[in-house]
């Protein structure tokens, strides 16, 4: 085991620096001009991806488990308090096209992938299987195949190394490719343009503190945000386990589909939020805070997210196969920009269609809060969840189609 200068078993300094670099990041983002184009998530992944490489904390302690087990999942109900579902709704139909397109890219880049170095990755077959079921879903699918599949545990542990590497890289790609003039204007960035043309925008230091504005919130706002937020998860995991409980398995693939709609916590999660926020519209109008506690949650997974990013490892245990996914998500990212500007989707759309694909939906609706792009984050979210329904298929499609082309 490497040495660091905090153990993961020292959860006291853990959890201290994941608070003092998320709120560096906040802070940086807000008040420093210089970074005034670099959203604060992205500073967010650096501080932790510069910590883990210098050896300051461990690329792997029980502390992260709880950011993604707890701390992701309260943020979620946060974040969609004040969702308008109409245009929800109106917007979403768009997007699931664009996700699926994007699906189908990963299938392409993982075949093309798979072609380039068949001949130099050991078990590449099932790591085909593997990576693509994770960048169709996410992590839940990568674990199915990887149940399914048994890669020996050398290539397995180099492929989550190489995989937690290229997330965190292509989250910075697409966070740049959002920002650039050129590509803003060849495909259209309306959600930025409307930040950039508010008064209150172009009076301020930087674009987030302007977003970030100074707001009344009470501790009564507090107080029923989080608990609200935290009931609502309850609830959501709680009834998905007696789903799954009670419905069990099917023997077909559209009852295996039907059930992992019915039974996903993260569907179940967003599905009622939306209830919830529909009954009590009027009152979570008028609540305050719930955007500002959620998207600090969402700072503190950004932090976790480039912690595993070690150069290190992925140096001397997963060159080749950071080859092979990086060559997936480029894939994936040239199809899906492609399409969209035929169908004219905006960068926007493209940028979280593909975070979505490669990332999954919590991912994505981070990098859509940390942009300000307020109005995709409900829609991205729910669009997302249907990747974890489709992973385990797509990775078993893709698993077959290059055991045949390997044979």
């Amino acid at each position: 085991m490497v040495e660091t200068l905090i153990q993961a078993d020292d959860h006291l300094a853990l959890w201290t620096f994941i608070l003092v670099a998320a709120t560096s990041a906040i802070f940086i983002e807000q008040r420093c001009k210089w970074a005034s184009k670099v959203p604060g998530a992205v500073i967010a992944l650096l501080i932790a991806i510069a910590a883990s490489n210098l050896k300051i904390i461990p690329t792997d302690a029980p502390t992260y488990d709880i950011v993604w087990g707890y701390i992701v999942p309260l943020a979620i109900p946060l974040l969609l308090f004040k969702t308008n579902i109409q245009s929800l709704i109106k917007e979403s139909w768009k997007l699931l096209l664009l996700f699926l397109i994007s699906s189908m890219a990963t299938m392409i880049g993982t075949v093309i992938a798979f072609l380039a170095l068949r001949r130099y990755i050991p078990e590449l077959d099932k790591i085909s299987g593997m990576i693509s079921a994770s960048y169709s879903g996410g992590g839940v699918n990568y674990a199915a195949m990887s149940a399914k599949l048994e890669p020996s545990e050398s290539i397995n542990a180099a492929t989550i190394v190489a995989d937690n590497m290229m997330m965190a890289f292509y989250f910075l790609i697409l966070i740049g490719l959002a920002g650039i003039p050129i590509i803003r204007r060849i495909w259209g960035s309306p959600h930025t343009d409307e930040i950039e043309k508010d008064p209150e925008m172009q009076s301020s230091r930087t674009l987030s503190e302007a977003y970030w504005k100074p707001n009344l919130i009470s501790l009564k706002d507090i107080a029923i945000c989080l608990a609200s937020s935290m009931l609502i998860v309850l609830i959501s995991f709680k009834l998905s386990a007696l789903l799954k409980a009670l419905l069990g398995t099917s023997d077909n693939i559209i009852g295996d589909l039907i059930i992992s709609l019915i039974t996903d916590k993260y569907l179940l999660l967003t599905t009622i939020t939306f209830i919830v926020a529909s009954i009590f519209r009027n009152s979570f109008e008028k609540l305050n805070g719930s955007q500002e506690l959620g998207t600090y949650c969402i700072y503190l997974f950004f932090v976790v997210i480039g912690i595993p990013a070690s150069i290190g490892l992925i140096v001397t245990k997963a060159p080749l196969l950071f080859v092979f996914v990086f060559i997936i998500a480029m894939v994936n990212l040239a199809i899906t920009m492609g399409i969209g500007k035929l169908f004219k989707f905006s960068v926007e759309e493209v940028v979280l269609a593909c975070n979505a694909n490669i990332g999954g939906p919590t991912t994505a609706a981070a990098l859509a809060i940390s942009k300000g792009w307020t109005k995709l984050v409900g829609p991205i979210l729910v669009i997302g969840t249907v990747g974890y329904v489709i992973g385990n298929y797509v990775g078993t499609i893709i698993y077959f189609i290059v055991t045949q082309i390997g044979m």
